[in-house]
């Protein structure tokens, strides 16, 4: 006999046909959608939409984009196309272009990333402010989080520290002047395996393991923690600050100890962007990587001149994670990647 057939039509093993999310956390989705629109109206700002499918990837050697193929008009043998891991490139393009203060809340993917706090496709709301520094968009980030946490839990007093503050208080060492050979051997006074790879030649990937395991634990505990002024190295596209040491305008906001959002006074010099994206062309070739040209279109639009503006990134699934107390992003997706 060849068997009793397939299963009658929606019947599977684990009933993976059906949302991971309760109805009440999708019901608040859609409510806190609707009061983030409203907050960003209320506040002037345009919301935008931008290509889901671009011509141009990411070069940043910590992520990764899916791409896929175009054979159509155009392109007969087929062109590579990247789904975007952020709206950020076409929007910068529209504030080059006379936009004003924008926003934008959409669906991106990475490739590669799955976990707790994590999913390949997740839920965007990225904005960008004109006139705006760093600091003024921490204030606005603390007004929306509050805003859309309202009636569904109380927080106390947001606490701001610089990124070398938060190293001195959790892990007893300045981040800018350490050498790697001593942000090693302090991971190992704290226990850490000090893990084979990181290598002796770059304090970064050391300074991100002491700051994933020893510094953010310990931050958003009750309310928001906003961390600021990273080390220059780590400025992706946000400018980077004169000083001793030099640091990059850029901050992240956490909360229960889990990041929510990304921010940067942003960078405007067609020059160093460039050199920027020839920095993590190099880095991805050394790691063995794919490589992915450069944006030409935003250096272009980067060459024709941005606003002086402040942009951030913020994950909506992980801020409804926490307004409903969810411990994984899947109890808060309809359809996380393994329902998908």
């Amino acid at each position: 006999m060849s068997g009793a057939g397939p299963p009658p039509r929606g019947e599977d093993a684990g009933g993976s046909w059906r949302p991971s999310a309760s109805w009440d956390v999708l019901r608040l989705r859609a409510a806190l959608l609707a009061r983030i629109r409203s907050w960003f109206a209320a506040r002037g700002l345009l919301e935008v939409e931008t290509p889901v499918l671009s011509a141009a990837g990411t070069t940043d050697p910590q992520i990764e984009s899916f791409t896929t193929r175009y054979c159509g008009p155009g392109a007969p043998y087929g062109r590579t196309a990247y789904l975007h891991t952020s709206p950020e490139f076409p929007m910068k393009r529209l504030l080059a272009a006379g936009s004003g203060s924008i926003y934008q809340i959409c669906r991106v993917f990475r490739q590669g990333e799955a976990g707790a706090h994590h999913n390949p496709e997740f839920t965007l709301v990225e904005w960008y402010c004109i006139g705006a520094d760093h600091h003024t968009l921490m204030d606005e980030v603390q007004g929306l989080i509050a805003e859309v946490l309202a009636g569904s839990r109380s927080l106390g007093e947001p606490e701001r520290l610089s990124y070398r503050t938060a190293f001195e208080r959790h892990v007893g060492v300045d981040p800018h002047g350490a050498n790697p050979a001593q942000l090693r051997t302090c991971a190992a006074r704290h226990g850490l395996e000090t893990g084979a790879g990181l290598g002796d030649r770059d304090a970064d990937p050391w300074r991100d393991l002491l700051l994933s395991h020893l510094v953010v634990p310990h931050l958003g505990r009750g309310r928001l923690s906003l961390l600021y002024d990273y080390p220059a190295s780590q400025a992706s596209l946000a400018r980077v600050r004169p000083g001793d040491p030099p640091v990059a305008e850029r901050f992240e906001v956490f909360l229960d100890g889990m990041e929510l959002a990304n921010g940067f006074h942003e960078l405007a010099d067609a020059g160093e962007q460039h050199r920027r994206f020839e920095r993590d062309r190099h880095r991805r070739r050394a790691a063995g990587q794919p490589s992915v040209a450069p944006d030409e279109r935003l250096l272009a639009a980067l060459a024709a001149g941005l606003p002086d503006c402040a942009g951030v990134a913020l994950g909506f699934d992980r801020l409804v994670m926490a307004a409903c107390g969810a411990r994984r992003l899947e109890e808060v997706l309809a359809f996380p990647f393994e329902r998908a």
